[in-house]
């Protein structure tokens, strides 16, 4: 019974429940995520927190009674992050603000990291060059001495206020590898330059290390500017719908047209819209009649007829007439609104990347220090021969080589190779996301229309009456759509124009809106349209039913064309395949993958192209937004799906999918919401981002081998491990070097990558 109470109390308190979206800065790692979502959990009657780290939100779900929005600015800010504010129907983000001020600071820094590297690295190495020769070196120590503490203390500030918040938290993350490792070999060579004598009475020349304090900070603070930039543009994909919203609409108030903002819309208002104008809200037809291209919506490429009583979208265009619609969803209720906030929800939902290297982080940094003190006590007390300079030069030995600048560069060199390789051949992978998740993908989904398909009709058949010629029927369908725009009609076009078909413009042309066109040809009435066309001019369709039956059965438009009130013929358009399309889906079989489609389209055309490119899984007549909610199916199935698509309908499903991969000729909505994108309009491009994207971490996970593997055989060797055996001490400048060991191995195994897909890439060409 008490659980049964506890069941309807949860339930009543999460239909009184409520959500709001914030923003919150200075989020820089997955245990910055941790952080804030713990303090934020904390808060009065907030009952769930997700945050996302590439648009850097918090989705709060709370109960009706809670403690309100000061209260989550003060657990956001008692943690050392910034609260951006509320994140509105305005879509005015405060992190894009926050965004470009971060980068402009970190392109600073950077900048003026590398400069002061260079320099303290020329002084670090003065016996090498002769023109510094003439300065004195215990002046030129100091001078690096003051040169290395802005590039230590100033262009590394993030990482000791990381440090610091990580202790704070009692935990430790990479920012505390890096304020460590810095501030180490900082101090190190701080005593060296002030306390030589120390060293010398511990048989130790005192070295310095300015050089490494200055590049490790520098070479760091590069990764964290790339990833930056990387996060950057996975945010702008709902400024781009935005942008589609027309910024005026013409109203008819007590018989007089206004011109009004569209904020101003209320539900009611009638609404007028001319030709070249897009739709302002959604809405009835209320008079007239016209096609719209809904394209920007629906992803489908025809227009689409409207008359008294049918819908219409907002941002859709008016392509022919005018007319008059009675809005009926305005602001955050049309569809365009909609389609918005799945896309804010879906890249809001999915889950922070578990950074590896922070994961290894939280263990490392204690056992690190544990060593470090455990290494100076036995060397102070043990050894006949104990001094505290040997202890600590020991001590600072271990904390040198445990430094995790190889660490820093592990993620970024191999995603700055990669991605590079990926624009060469038509790939654009946006960062580490996709990279961690492509490997376990199970199922690709296409959308149909414009990805697996051209887009646009073309001319499949042409079926000409008994004792005529499918070239007249072509000549008479092309001199009556010379002056259309429709797209059937300029497939008609093209055809004859590839037959060679030569033909005037037909004379006294009139289109019929939602049916089709007549004109004279040739001396002779001619029409070309639908069924309900040759119906309503009461022209008998005397060809084979079941011609017509199977082209229609097959997802086939067929139009019918007459002369003189007699059939002359058809023509039968669909939206063929790519060329492409075929040896992409059956190269992603190969790779064990499985293949499903998803379309507006009804289930015979949509079969038809399931079944011309091997499909076997077909998602037909799935509504505009409604596609992410079949791909958050198939997860639920336990699949891990990747969405290929092009259209603005597509964006929320590119966003919901684990990995989103759009085609770049499509529209930039869906570029902006996907992980990866084909610059190529050429689908196999998409399992060639999927191999790369394999190499591509595969690398990423040596890098973090050998960034390790250092400091696994190095600690124990800092620590004095070989020294009761074979007498062998790894000094400070020793442990430096093998720090730099392993920046250059991660590097050049970076590079590697290069040779191997560049193999790949000639083995394909010559096959």
């Amino acid at each position: 019974m008490r659980r049964w109470l506890l069941r309807r109390l949860r339930k009543r308190v999460m239909t009184l429940s409520d959500k709001m979206i914030v923003s919150v800065g200075g989020m820089t790692c997955a245990a910055c995520v941790r952080r804030v979502e713990k303090a934020l959990k904390e808060v009065e009657g907030v009952l769930e927190v997700n945050i996302n780290l590439a648009t850097a939100r918090a989705t709060i779900i709370h109960s009706e009674r809670w403690a309100g929005v000061q209260a989550l600015a003060r657990a956001i800010t008692e943690q050392g992050y910034e609260f951006l504010g509320e994140l509105t129907d305005s879509f005015d983000d405060p992190v894009d603000k926050a965004r470009a001020l971060e980068l402009k600071e970190l392109t600073f820094k950077v900048s003026c990291g590398a400069i002061l590297s260079v320099i303290i690295f020329l002084g670090s190495m003065q016996h090498w060059f002769s023109f510094l020769r003439f300065i004195p070196h215990q002046v030129m120590l100091l001078a690096m001495f003051v040169l290395t503490a802005p590039a230590v203390f100033w262009v590394g500030n993030r990482f000791f206020a990381g440090a610091y918040k990580a202790a704070k938290q009692k935990t430790s993350d990479m920012n505390t590898l890096v304020a460590v490792g810095a501030f180490s070999a900082y101090a190190y060579s701080a005593a060296a330059t002030f306390f030589p004598h120390f060293f010398e009475s511990a048989g130790v020349a005192p070295h310095v290390y300015y050089d490494g304090a200055a590049m490790i900070i520098t070479l760091i603070l590069l990764g964290r500017l790339l990833e930056a930039r990387a996060k950057g543009k996975t945010s702008s994909a709902i400024k781009k719908l935005m942008e589609l919203k027309p910024k005026t609409a013409h109203i008819l108030r007590e018989g007089e047209e206004l011109e009004v903002a569209v904020e101003s819309l209320q539900a009611g208002d009638v609404v007028l819209v001319k030709p070249g104008e897009k739709v302002p809200v959604d809405g009835i037809v209320l008079s007239g009649q016209s096609t719209i291209d809904e394209s920007m919506l629906t992803g489908e490429s025809m227009p689409v007829a409207k008359e008294t009583g049918q819908k219409v979208f907002a941002a859709t265009m008016n392509k022919t007439g005018s007319f008059t619609f009675r809005a009926t969803g305005v602001g955050s209720e049309t569809m365009l609104a909609h389609i918005i906030r799945m896309v804010e929800e879906a890249q809001g939902s999915k889950a922070p990347i578990q950074r590896l290297a922070d994961q290894v982080a939280s263990v490392f940094v204690p056992v690190v220090f544990a060593i470090a003190f455990v290494t100076f006590g036995v060397w102070y007390l043990l050894p006949a021969d104990a001094s505290f300079s040997r202890a600590l030069i020991n001590f600072v030995s271990v904390l040198v080589i445990a430094c995790p600048c190889a660490l820093g560069l592990a993620t970024p060199t191999a995603i700055m190779v990669g991605t590079g390789l990926g624009a060469q051949s038509g790939i654009l992978i946006k960062g580490g996301e996709a990279l961690e998740k492509i490997h376990q993908l199970t199922v690709i989904v296409f959308d149909k229309t414009g990805t697996l398909t051209r887009g646009e009709p073309e001319v499949t058949e042409v079926v000409a009456a008994d004792g005529l010629d499918e070239r007249f029927v072509l000549a008479v369908a092309a001199a009556l759509e010379k002056t259309s725009e429709h797209p059937l009609a300029r497939a008609i076009l093209r055809r004859a124009q590839t037959d060679q078909i030569v033909s005037a413009p037909a004379e006294q042309f009139l289109a019929l809106s939602g049916m089709g066109a007549r004109g004279v040809v040739d001396g002779q009435l001619s029409l070309i349209g639908n069924r309900l066309l040759m119906n309503d001019q009461g022209v008998s369709i005397d060809l084979p039913d079941d011609t017509t039956a199977i082209l229609e059965n097959s997802g086939k438009t067929v139009v019918y064309v007459a002369s003189e009130q007699k059939i002359i013929g058809l023509i039968a358009l669909a939206d063929v395949p790519k060329a492409s399309a075929r040896q992409a889906v059956e190269s992603l079989k190969r790779r064990g993958l499985k293949v499903a489609m998803v379309t507006g389209d009804n289930q015979g055309t949509a079969k038809s192209i399931a079944d011309q490119l091997g499909i076997e899984r077909v998602m037909a007549e799935v509504l505009p937004g409604s596609k992410a909610e079949e791909i958050r199916k198939l997860q639920a199935e336990g699949e891990v799906a990747a969405m290929v698509g092009d259209g603005i309908n597509d964006a929320p499903a590119l966003a919901a999918a684990d990995v989103g991969i759009a085609i770049g000729a499509g529209t930039d909505v869906a570029i902006e919401a996907a992980d990866i994108t084909l610059i190529r309009d050429d689908l196999t491009a998409v399992p060639e981002a999927i191999a790369l994207s394999f190499a591509t971490m595969r690398v990423i996970k040596q890098n973090l081998f050998w960034a390790f593997i250092y400091n696994i055989i190095g600690i124990p060797i800092a620590a004095g491990a070989l020294y009761p055996f074979f007498g062998i001490l790894l000094n400070p400048e020793f442990a430096a070097a093998a720090m730099a060991a392993s920046s250059v191995s991660v590097v050049s195994n970076s590079l590697r990558l290069r040779r191997v897909w560049g193999k790949r890439q000639r083995f394909k060409a010559e096959d």
